[in-house]
């Protein structure tokens, strides 16, 4: 009796499916994306990647896709989207957009009503053709967001506002959580494509090493990308291991500074270079969010590829989290530490008595160019109150544009992100409409403001060995010492000026140096205490936030990096886990440390240690 209920109740629904008609269309896989950019720093938060008009005051061109519908008639439409600027202000909407049904305006405006990510009811639309072109028109040039869109015909449907429940809607709709894409075999699996990452794949594939290389941006170099434009900080080539850094130089950009021009920072350079290892296999666009562990080992992990939602599967014995925000391990049931500890914890004569979870922010750069002709700007109403004791006269926003500290550099990410364009869009507005002094700006057109928000800290995983400020200052020198970190402790707080002008919401920051001598990480810095296989290298090693302030640096990741992927062709060779490599192979990690793995004949051509004074440098 039940079975034929079940029988039943199936044939119930394909009758209803055959009534009905719902479409659900990711916005991000639309076949033509004009000017709209692809954002996928949230998805783990809001459950997607989405398009964005980062039009920096001109709307952008349309982005557009052809829709196939299994029938004419009336439908539905309700678009996933939010006001973004309503945070801060409910005078107008930053982001507003429409929806074209060929070529023909839905009659509601987008991106003005909810605050958070939600479906906003668009209204019913006539669909005359089965084959029907869907665009987004930027109304503003300001950010307008559009996660998807959905068309249907049935009268009883609500959309799923619920994060987790949409997510499970998605699979179910998508179905490329049941049949994920398997990537191959794979000695070693690096995930996260900045200098680090794309080091520790390089490094590994040069020392025989078949490496998958993850990366979630269609481009490689992290923070020193044309996305977010930060030079190459700290030194190469230092004792006790001076062959360490030949790789970072040949692959980084000859050009130095923060906020230049696109070319500055050599992005196919660093493309050309993992893409003639022939031991690299590169996925680009790639969200690793899911990982499979069993008993303290990864066995594998999932990424989502941010255009078109389909999941490949990576499997290897060995993985390395290069993500910055330690985002395998923590998958992966990883200890790690967040915020600042407290002086008890380390007894660090630069920790706070008492802990709390101020961490370094992330900078939104920017800067405009000098036209032939006065350049206008909109005098945007949704900004942040402003005035002339406010106001930046400047034409270029440094590492010094800094938000979000205090808040969590993973959860409240697209708030931090958001608010560093909200004070560069509220200065700009300001200076060319209203400034005492707006005749220097005429001519000055905003030519690059960052949407992918150069981070500095979130979390940090645990080693067998966490790194402290007492053995960078009395350089307390361990047996496993690496990669050396060669960057003054840098730590960051909210500038006190720009403070008192803007309350509980700085957008600066100021920077405190403590001086060291060049200092070899230790080798235990680098591999997680509770996940045997899983190995790190950049801003999320094993340190206390004191300690951070000094490996943080892109060079010194680079070099990490190049450890990295020594150290995966020694637990190949011997068929054991990083541990095991410290406790019996370190000297074969030592031989390939003082042997290197770049190109020593290559100029080193782009000095950058300022700020980063060292008490001394050893040649």
């Amino acid at each position: 009796m039940k079975k034929i209920v079940i029988i039943l109740l199936f044939s119930q629904l394909c009758t209803f499916a055959q009534k009905h008609t719902t479409l659900f269309i990711e916005a991000e896989s639309f076949k033509n994306k004009g000017g709209w950019v692809t954002d996928q720093q949230f998805m783990d938060v809001m459950g997607s990647t989405f398009l964005m008009a980062h039009g920096m005051g001109i709307p952008v061109e349309d982005a557009n896709t052809m829709v196939n519908f299994p029938k004419t008639g009336n439908y539905k439409i309700y678009v996933r989207t939010r006001n973004w600027s309503s945070q801060w202000s409910k005078k107008e909407a930053a982001g507003q957009f429409q929806i074209l049904i060929d070529e023909k305006p839905v009659d509601k405006i987008f991106g003005k009503d909810q605050a958070n990510w939600a479906w906003t009811d668009g209204g019913s639309v006539k669909i005359t053709k089965k084959e029907t072109k869907v665009s987004l028109k930027d109304l503003t040039g300001f950010n307008g967001r559009c996660d998807a869109i959905i068309f249907t015909n049935d009268p009883d449907f609500k959309p799923i506002e619920d994060v987790n429940a949409l997510t499970e809607f998605r699979r179910n709709y998508f179905g490329f959580d049941k049949n994920p894409t398997d990537a191959g075999e794979f000695d070693f699996v690096v995930v996260g494509g900045g200098m680090a990452g794309t080091c520790a794949a390089i490094s590994a594939a040069r020392n025989g090493v078949k490496v998958a290389l993850v990366q979630n941006r269609p481009v490689l170099g992290g923070n020193n990308s044309s996305e977010v434009r930060v030079h190459l900080g700290g030194r190469i080539n230092l004792e006790p291991y001076p062959a360490l850094g030949n790789l970072v130089n040949e692959i980084g950009p000859e050009e130095g500074g923060n906020a230049q021009p696109y070319s500055y920072y050599e992005d196919d350079k660093k493309l050309s270079a993992v893409l003639n290892e022939p031991n690299i296999s590169l996925f680009l666009n790639h969200h690793a969010n899911s990982v499979k562990t069993n008993n303290g080992i990864i066995e594998s992990i999932y990424a989502t590829n941010i255009e078109t939602g389909e999941k490949v599967l990576f499997k290897a014995p060995l993985f390395a989290d290069c993500t910055g925000d330690g985002t395998i391990g923590f998958l992966a049931g990883a200890e790690f530490m967040t915020g600042r500890e407290s002086k008890s914890i380390y007894n660090e004569p630069t920790a706070p008595e008492v802990g709390d979870n101020l961490t370094m922010g992330a900078s939104v750069q920017w800067f405009s160019e000098k036209k032939e002709e006065p350049v206008s700007f909109p005098d945007i109403k949704w900004g942040m109150e402003w005035d002339e004791a406010k106001s930046e006269e400047i034409t270029k926003g440094d590492w010094e544009w800094e938000t979000g500290m205090g808040l969590d550099m993973t959860m409240d990410f697209e708030q931090i992100r958001d608010y560093g364009m909200l004070a560069v869009y509220s200065n700009w507005t300001y200076l060319k409409n209203y400034s005492v002094n707006k005749a220097k700006f005429a001519n000055e057109s905003l030519t690059w403001v960052a949407y992918i928000a150069g981070k500095r800290e979130s979390r940090r995983l645990k080693g067998d060995y966490v790194l402290i400020e007492q053995d960078l200052t009395e350089r307390r020198v361990y047996p496993d010492g690496t990669a050396p970190t060669s960057w003054t402790i840098d730590l960051h707080y909210p500038d006190p000026e720009n403070s008192k002008l803007f309350p509980g919401a700085a957008f600066k920051s100021i920077a405190v140096h403590t001086k060291i001598y060049p200092y070899p990480i230790p080798f235990r810095c680098l591999y997680s205490k509770n996940i045997s296989n899983l190995m790190m290298a950049g801003r999320d090693i094993s340190v206390s936030h004191v300690a951070l302030g000094t490996v943080r640096l892109m060079r010194t990741g680079g070099m990490m990096g190049e450890v990295l992927g020594m150290a995966a062709s020694v637990c190949k060779k011997e068929n054991t886990n990083p541990r095991g490599l410290y406790e019996r192979h370190f000297d074969q990690l030592e031989s390939l440390m003082i042997k290197g793995v770049g190109n020593a004949g290559l100029p080193f051509v782009q000095d950058y240690n300022q700020g980063g004074t060292l008490m001394e440098v050893k040649k």
